[in-house]
This record gives C-alpha cells, structure tokens and sequence, in this order.
C-alpha cells in the first residue's frame, strides 16, 4: 500500500490539508484548527506531510514526525509555480501537495530545536546591532546640528561623547541634553545585551562539536560557525558543498538561451545574514591576514578584491559542508584532487 501524501498549509491558527486517496482517489481539501489538525494526524496511517519552510514550520515538521509521520518541508519559491487558481488556503495546500510530488525536488532540512534556539539568539544579536547602529548615528546627526562634530566609528564616537561631556553639555539646550543623556544610558545598556548575547554564542559553540569544528577554519569565527551549523540543518541535506554554497547565493547567476550561457553577480539566494557573515570572514582574510592562500594571492593579480572575497566566502561554505559531511578535521595544507576515472578512455575522452 502507498504512503499517502498530504500538502499542508500552515497559518497562526486555521490550516488547510490537502490529499488524495491512494485506494479509492477521492480528493480531500479540509480546514483544521492547531488542535483538531494534531488529532487528526494522530489517527492516520503514517503517510508524507509537505510544508512550505516558513515560520513555525520547523516546529510542526518536528512535531508530525513524533506523530509518526514523514515531514517534508518545501522552499516557497519552488511551491508558487503550481498554484493554478488565486492564491487561498485551498489553493496553497494543493499546490504543496502537487510540488511533494515532482521528481528531483530539493527539500529543506529539518532544524533541530537546539539549531532553531541559536539561530534565534542570532536574530536577537542582530537586532540590536542594528539598534545600536541606528541610534549612535542619530546622535551623531543630532550634536552636528549644533556644530558638535565627532571622528567616524562608532567606537570613536562613544569616546568622545565621554572625553567631552562637558562641551557637550554647555553647547546643546537643556532639553536635548537631557534626552541625550536617556539616550547613552540606552546605549550602555545595549552594548551589555549585545555582549551578552555573543557570551552565550561563544558557550554554545564549545558544547558543540560541529561548531567548533567549523571555528578552526581560517576566517570562520564563533558567530559563522554557529550560524552555519544551524542554518545548514544537516549537511545531508546537499549534494555536496558546491550545492550548500550555492543555497546561499555565493555563485555566480546564470542565463542563458540558445545554448549560451552567460554569469553574472552572485545570485544571493539563501539566507542572506549567513552570507554576510561568510564574506566579512572573508574580507578580513583577504585585507588583514598576514598568511593568505597561495591561490588567493595569484588571484588578487588579475581580479578586483571583492570578486576574491565572494571565491574565498564561496570555499569557506565548501570547505565548511565537507568538514560536517564526512566528519573531519580542518587541515589547512590539505590540497583537493579529484578521482581518477577508472577503466580505459575512449578515443572522443582524449
């Protein structure tokens, strides 16, 4: 008997489910809430579960598994081409079901809920960067309203604002010296929870053998490694670490037509805050580091500096997928050749 297959639509609360029969081929396409959906599975036969990998959707796919169940999660971008009609809930269910189906799929891996915790204190991190960013460039833009001007950086500012409290105060009327002073105390406060955060980073990578693993790579660092340990899942997940690369948008786009294919910029596919952390490594190799790779060093004669950054971020991923694959150590003398082809060549292979 076959496996029934079902497309599953997720949402906050209301969910569409979508299959068909194997025995009689009747068709299906009910609407559950969270608690009726998880009854429901719990009573079938175990069958493959299909989801778009959105929000929420590591957690379901988690928990149709200890239903019984064989979870599928699904990129949206390839599910959208097979909605026929309007998109609705009905509509996204079936096409999800229909996308399970297709040969040569590509399927996201299931994240582990300690995977899912790391990469959330990433997102936390990253949050207050971005607030800390905001805001020290808002004083900055503040005080030169009053002819108060600061060297560039964010470190230099911050200095400054200490070594010339005085000034600052005299200069600036009582109202905004007032809110400035709310506004440093924020930022303190934010450079704790920033490093904070990167405190507990650094704890999870040492009880984490893959990451430490990928922390001996020369240009990964705590924030990459864990990074890519959870955003890569499981590297069974790729084919291979051109593949993992590739998912994260760090190979060239391709068109072509007639036969002509023609490369680009890179595409920047994938998770784009794992690729800018890969290219910063990078950037630091290529710019800082007082022993580069021989073939970055012949590179850098005939190509632009960024264009050797994304190929050294490019073997990074590889090197990274391959380490996790087939459970090995970095070694940084390690020179990849490929297999010989056995048996004798043929005289159109000379």
């Amino acid at each position: 008997m076959n496996a029934t297959t079902y497309g599953l639509d997720i949402a906050k609360s209301v969910f569409q489910l979508y299959w068909v029969d194997p025995e009689s081929g009747e068709v299906f396409n009910r609407r559950f809430s969270r608690d009726q959906l998880i009854r429901f599975l719990g009573k079938r036969e175990p069958g493959r579960v299909a989801l778009e990998a959105c929000s929420g959707a590591h957690w379901w796919a988690r928990k149709i598994v200890s239903l019984g169940h064989q979870a599928i999660l699904l990129h949206a971008k390839y599910v959208r081409p097979f909605v026929q009609t309007n998109k609705t809930d009905a509509a996204d269910a079936r096409a999800i079901w229909t996308a399970a189906q297709q040969p040569g799929m590509r399927t996201v891996a299931i994240k582990s809920e300690a995977q899912q915790a790391i990469l959330s204190l990433h997102r936390i991190r990253s949050g207050l960067v971005d607030t800390r960013t905001r805001q020290v460039n808002q004083i900055r833009g503040l005080l030169g309203e009053y002819g108060l001007h600061f060297r560039y950086g964010r470190k230099a500012l911050m200095n400054e604002l200490r070594a010339r409290i005085a000034e600052i105060e005299q200069t600036v009327p009582p109202l905004i010296w007032r809110a400035l002073q709310r506004q440093m105390a924020h930022l303190r406060q934010l450079e704790t929870d920033i490093t904070e955060a990167e405190r507990e980073n650094l704890n999870w990578m040492k009880a984490d053998p893959d990451a430490q693993t990928l922390a001996t790579i020369n240009g990964i660092g705590p924030l990459t490694a864990t990074a890519t340990v959870g955003v890569m899942g499981s590297p069974d997940a790729f084919r291979s670490g051109r593949i993992f690369a590739a998912s994260l948008g760090l190979v060239p786009a391709q068109t072509g037509s007639g036969g002509k294919i023609r490369l680009g910029h890179i595409s920047k596919r994938g998770d784009p805050y794992l690729r800018k952390l890969f290219i910063h490594g990078a950037r630091i190799v290529v710019t800082r580091s007082k022993q580069r790779p021989e073939w970055v060093e012949e590179l850098l004669k005939r190509r632009p500096v960024n264009v050797v950054i994304v190929a050294l971020a490019n073997k990074m991923a590889r090197t990274a997928w391959a380490l996790l694959a087939h459970g090995q150590t970095y070694d940084r003398q390690h020179v990849s050749a490929r297999p010989r082809a056995s048996g004798p060549q043929s005289a159109e292979s000379i």
